[in-house]
């Protein structure tokens, strides 16, 4: 039996998401089928999609005996994340061929990188990105000669979006196969202290760019927790990866016998197999609940209160922020890997990684044990970690019995916080999310004077201009989804981080986004409703008193009722953010867009 309080929080999911999901089930149902859909197509169809197939391929397909894989990959080489991913069709190919099939590349997703964009204009369409590749997934798989797909992809917005696009196709089972993290290089905390340095103007531009190409120096996932790693850790816990392959570098033995093993067993999967497991039906509300206590277990993404929202509602389950929050209070932090710690996720997967912190958590009853995943019914599985037999095939042992690190990742027994790192606040400047898991413990709560800017350059200029030598809550506004796509803000940490190092009290406000790198300032980000949809943030003005309050959950302003209610709200020109950098085209997604607190999606209205 699974923790009283955590079944009160799925209890509650299931009874608000019955209607919606309900329908979903029904509808993934009814276009599911005995026998490939390919079989169902016309000859000039059916032709046309093996056409350039070798020989032996095309017989499989003309045949109808064996099942047909589609590869849906975010593969481009700019990318460090997606770079390895170039060697994995040929490896699928040929463990689809083993199980008697045939694996072919159904389509490519746009895979932006936010560490490229930061600070950029094109930041300003990364969430969007996600919306987009969940579009080209469908457009991937809209072919319906495939009985079952394989995802390629690891980073911020692509996992969420590829999981959006596969339960739009819940009737086909679905795996998601990582491509692993970089090898460790700069410390992380040394590249942080570098950023500082810079950002106080005691280092030079070239120290910078020597510090961050020795942190981000080969193939690989960055090795920071941010969204993209957070992504791996919530594909794992909620049974999507095969157990244990979230944290294995790329292009080693393990992780090439790890992609083959996933296709081999994506292939036993389908419907015409015996272990028929559709992902739409996999993903139910337990798996999601999951999902967002691995989050607060590890001290993942803020990105996630955004991403899991949209996720769920795909498959008609109906998450809100309260169900975030409500699951935080049971579920202890078990892990310190930058920026909530020193430890990058190398050194958490050495120390005992996944499979001790399913181990632990499902020990606690704080998972769900009884759900289905790809590797089979139950989560149990899970709480191992892969390694290879002596012919170089996968087995899985047993997950370490004790952490490897306790600086890293420890045990529910002796957790470095009992609740989780992420809360929800309430209050007259409406609802925001703040992580205190990095935050020291003193700092949870901030009241000081807003300063109010419409840009993190903005708070750049000021900062170099001395002028924030104060206590001071920097309020960041238009810039949520409707104002300007809801860019990450990197940018203003280096100089806030500063001046709380100078002693000054120190919070951030805004309506935009941080992700998981938001590190050791307290910050209430994506305040919803947004300053460009009438939200309270946009009456605030210099001085006014703010208070952001992480222990008790609460938002507040303290001004005169009276005189709140007749302050009027403030405007920003916004065109600006209209145009340029493809920004033009994305114009009908910030009309669309939904609320932060509803996922931030342009398909909310649509699935719901």
């Amino acid at each position: 039996m699974v923790h009283p309080h955590i079944q009160a929080v799925t209890d509650r999911i299931i009874a608000r998401s019955k209607v919606a999901r309900t329908a979903y089930l029904e509808r993934i149902a009814a276009a599911a089928l005995p026998t490939p859909h390919r079989q169902a197509l016309g000859c000039a169809n059916q032709a046309h999609g093996f056409a350039a197939c070798a020989p032996g391929d095309k017989a499989v397909l003309r045949a109808g005996s064996g099942a047909s894989l589609g590869i849906v990959t975010a593969y481009n080489d700019m990318l460090s994340a997606h770079q390895p991913y170039e060697r994995f069709p040929d490896l699928i190919r040929a463990a689809a061929r083993e199980a008697g099939g045939v694996a072919l590349v159904a389509g490519g997703v746009p895979a932006m990188c936010d560490g490229i964009t930061q600070g950029e204009a094109g930041m300003e369409l990364s969430l969007f990105s996600r919306d987009v590749i969940a579009l080209s997934t469908a457009v991937a798989l809209s072919h319906q000669t495939f009985d079952a797909a394989v995802f390629l992809g690891i980073c911020d917005k692509i996992v969420p979006g590829l999981v959006i696009g596969a339960l739009a196709f819940g009737h086909l089972p679905a795996v998601f196969i990582p491509a692993g993290p970089m090898t460790s290089g700069l410390p992380n905390n040394e590249k942080s202290k570098i950023r500082q340095l810079y950002a106080e103007g005691k280092v030079s531009r070239a120290d910078l760019l020597e510090a961050e190409a020795n942190s981000y120096h080969g193939p690989g996932t960055c090795t920071f927790y941010g969204t993209a790693n957070t992504n791996q850790m919530m594909m794992e816990i909620m049974g999507l990866h095969l157990p244990g392959a979230a944290f294995i570098n790329p292009n080693t033995p393990l992780r090439d016998a790890l992609t083959h093993e996933a296709a081999k067993r994506a292939m036993a999967m389908t419907a015409a197999g015996n272990d028929y497991t559709p992902v739409g039906a996999m993903l139910d509300e337990r798996a999601f609940v999951n999902g967002i206590v691995g989050l607060h277990a590890t001290g993942g993404s803020t990105n996630h209160t955004l991403h899991i929202l949209a996720m769920a509602a795909a498959g008609g389950i109906l998450l809100t922020w309260d169900d975030i929050s409500d699951l935080a209070e049971v579920t202890p932090l078990l892990t310190r890997i930058y920026p909530n710690g020193a430890a990058d996720v190398n050194h958490f997967h050495a120390a005992g990684g996944m499979g001790f912190v399913i181990r632990e958590l499902l020990d606690a009853r704080l998972l769900h044990e009884d759900v289905q995943t790809v590797a089979g019914h139950g989560l149990a599985a899970y709480a191992t970690e892969p390694m290879l037999d002596d012919k170089g095939q996968v087995k899985w042992v047993p997950a370490a019995a004790m952490s490897g690190d306790e600086t890293v990742l420890r045990s529910v027994k002796h957790p470095f916080q009992p609740t989780g790192g992420l809360r929800v606040l309430d209050g007259d400047l409406g609802r925001a999310v703040i992580k205190t898991s990095a935050v020291a413990p003193e700092r949870h709560i901030i009241e000081a004077p807003a300063k109010i800017f419409h840009s993190q350059e903005d708070v750049q200029a000021a900062f170099k201009a001395g002028e924030l030598n104060h206590d001071m809550v920097a309020v960041v506004r238009f810039q949520g989804p409707q104002a300007n796509g809801m860019p990450e803000l990197h940018k203003l940490i280096p100089p806030l981080s500063v001046l709380q190092d100078k002693g000054f009290k120190v919070a951030l406000v805004t309506d935009g986004r941080l992700s998981g790198a938001s590190g050791k300032v307290p910050a209430a980000i994506h305040v919803t409703p947004e300053a460009a949809d009438g939200g309270a943030i946009g009456k605030i003005k210099d001085g006014d008193i703010i208070r952001v309050d992480g222990t008790n959950g609460h938002l507040t302003v303290l001004v005169e009722a009276a005189e709140w209610a007749t302050r009027p709200q403030a405007v920003a020109d916004l065109s600006a953010h209209n145009t340029g950098v493809g920004r033009e085209l994305f114009s009908a997604f910030r009309r669309a867009v939904s609320s932060a607190d509803t996922g931030a999606s342009i398909f909310n209205k649509v699935i719901a």
